[in-house]
């Protein structure tokens, strides 16, 4: 079974000035957990001040990245720039993402694949809108997502799984949601990658805090959690890391 993935997603917050003043609290008072890895998922312009001050062990990365490898588009941020940071991972087709600039599977998958030819993990996010919940098309409608957001993509990924209603509303899918549909995303992701899908770590995202993280990871085929505004603060952090020992 892979470690468990703290994936902190920062969103649209701390300056660089911020992200240091963080990450020079957390190497204070930062203990590893066996098994649990913590990774921050950290606007661009803050990689440098965690590259430089975060404790051993704890992995960064980007919250974006562009489907292309270089040239004229301005304002973007290439693969090759995020690996030239230090950065492990990065977030690709989040669900603010895919709402506000209309991302598609399609491009969800090329900024996958960018990630990958760069050294890069990707972090691929699906999941459902509240009007898909009730009608119980949920696990369908992730799949499709899927799908579309998987082709072509390596093996080395991770997938996020983040009902969209459940995120920044203080509503928490209970932890049978979550397993549903981890589980489901588990099988398609065996018919894709055969054996390679049980090294394949499955996060779930949506108002994870420390209260409830433990319930939500203890659950067979969830491998951690994608969390936002419980990670902005370090004694939060703290508290879901201790809570997954």
């Amino acid at each position: 079974m892979p470690n468990t993935l703290l994936a902190l997603n920062w969103k649209m917050n701390k300056t660089p000035t911020e992200a240091r003043a963080w990450a020079e609290e957390l190497k204070e008072k930062y203990v590893p957990v066996d098994g649990v890895e913590l990774a921050v998922m950290a606007p661009a312009l803050d990689l440098s001040s965690l590259a430089a001050n975060l404790p051993a062990g704890v992995e960064f990365g980007g919250q974006d990245v562009s489907e292309h490898e270089s040239g004229a588009y301005t304002g973007e941020i290439s693969a090759a720039m995020l690996k030239d940071t230090g950065a492990t991972y990065v977030v690709i087709g989040h669900s603010e993402r895919r709402d506000y600039h209309q991302e598609t599977d399609a491009q969800v998958a090329a900024k996958a694949k960018q990630a990958q030819a760069n050294g890069l993990v990707p972090i691929v996010c699906v999941g459902e809108k509240l009007d898909v919940r009730e009608k119980g098309e949920q696990v369908a409608f992730t799949l499709r997502q899927l799908e579309g957001s998987l082709a072509g993509v390596g093996a080395e990924v991770v997938v996020a799984y983040e009902p969209v209603w459940a995120i920044g509303t203080g509503k928490t899918a209970t932890a049978d949601d979550a397993e549903e549909l981890a589980a489901a995303i588990r099988e398609a992701l065996k018919q894709q990658y055969g054996a390679k899908a049980g090294s394949i770590r499955i996060l779930y995202g949506g108002s994870v805090k420390p209260e409830n993280i433990a319930e939500i990871c203890s659950k067979p085929n969830v491998n951690g959690a994608l969390v936002g505004g419980a990670s902005l603060k370090v004694p939060d952090v703290l508290g879901m890391n201790a809570a997954l020992k």
